[in-house]
């Protein structure tokens, strides 16, 4: 008897455990209702740890979405890391999915952790990519899933997940961060999208990504500003470049998956309505939900979000995935942040 509780004991723990590192909103009644969306948070810059819950939290709390986030979390001390080490516990999640919203730089994740991400991809499971998805994987040579690296130069998927899927890999910074912020304007020719429904006033603090995508349909424009004010000049030497757009690629299985792609996304840039509104907008059509897009749909924020500036490793220290559970937590749970890297990333 007390050998069966010891068990039962372990099993609870270990459940506990590994629950712990997935967040989970559980959405209620809304156009989501009965949609499962999973978020990989996992880059060593832009903050996705902090974005994601924050796009969550708007899709189940407004929109009745379940949302399960995935974070980079240290396996010793259990806490949310920035983009190191690759490791992402959860992601059997993405067997019951509807969308993956993927934001991830320069993961190398174990085997078992990309099998369910490859397996999502094969079946053909739309996707919203969100700025270093892009390059989202550096995955050495020789390994299981190298073909997903972003300088793949396997001949069957030639520039990884970001050419292959997105429609576009890691080309470079087209504005300075913390010097330029950028402003995204609607492309006239697709104002009728349902994407841009009640989309204006775009004005994000990252620095500009190049947009050159492959194909697809380019549904905005990127002007650096000399500023980090929406009222900034637009820099006289960098026309505008493709921010945002959809396209669609194939998969093994036949299918053909939906794909949105944003070169922004930091939580600063989330502070900003109009593009809040461009990302809600995205992932309900990536979904197939694009008759359910109102010019006046709920985007507003929900819980305290004040988050942390984008830096280099500069992410807040010390907090587990738990401590975002519920609506009302703070995001960033604190703001203990790290100091920056003397060096720079290129990317």
């Amino acid at each position: 008897m007390k050998i069966a509780t010891y068990l039962c004991l372990l099993i609870a723990i270990s459940l506990n455990s590994s629950h712990a590192e997935t967040l989970v909103y559980q959405g209620g009644d809304g156009i989501g209702a009965g949609k499962h969306i999973v978020f990989l948070a996992g880059d060593h810059e832009y903050r996705s740890e902090e974005s994601l819950p924050a796009l969550a939290r708007i899709l189940a709390k407004h929109h009745g979405f379940r949302c399960s986030v995935l974070f980079n979390i240290d396996p010793e001390s259990g806490e949310i890391v920035a983009g190191t080490p690759s490791n992402m516990p959860g992601t059997e999640a993405l067997d019951s999915a509807d969308l993956a919203v993927v934001f991830l730089r320069f993961q190398n994740l174990p085997d078992d952790q990309m099998k369910p991400l490859d397996e999502y991809l094969r079946r053909g499971g739309p996707v919203v990519g969100m700025r270093t998805a892009t390059h989202a994987f550096q995955i050495p040579g020789g390994k299981t899933y190298s073909k997903y690296s972003f300088k793949s130069d396997d001949p069957t998927y030639e520039l990884g997940f970001g050419h292959q899927v997105l429609g576009q890999t890691w080309v470079g910074h087209y504005g300075r961060n913390h010097v330029q912020s950028t402003r995204i304007t609607i492309v006239d020719a697709m104002r009728d999208h349902p994407i841009l429904r009640g989309v204006k006033d775009v004005w994000v603090q990252a620095g500009g990504y190049v947009g050159k995508p492959t194909d697809g349909e380019i549904l905005t424009m990127a002007q650096p500003l000399d500023g980090m004010t929406p009222d900034s000049p637009a820099s006289p030497t960098q026309p505008p470049m493709p921010s945002e757009w959809t396209r669609t690629y194939q998969s093994e299985s036949g299918k053909q998956g939906r794909v949105f792609t944003s070169l922004y996304g930091t939580p600063e840039d989330l502070t900003n309505e109009g593009y809040r509104r461009l990302m809600i907008n995205g992932i309900l059509w990536s979904v197939g939900l694009e008759d359910a897009i109102t010019a006046d749909l709920d985007v507003s924020l929900v819980g305290p979000f004040r988050p942390n500036t984008f830096g280099n490793q500069t992410h807040a220290r010390g907090i587990r995935p738990e401590a975002y559970q519920g609506f009302e937590s703070p995001i960033p749970a604190h703001n203990r942040i790290g100091q920056p890297n003397q060096k720079k990333p290129k990317n």
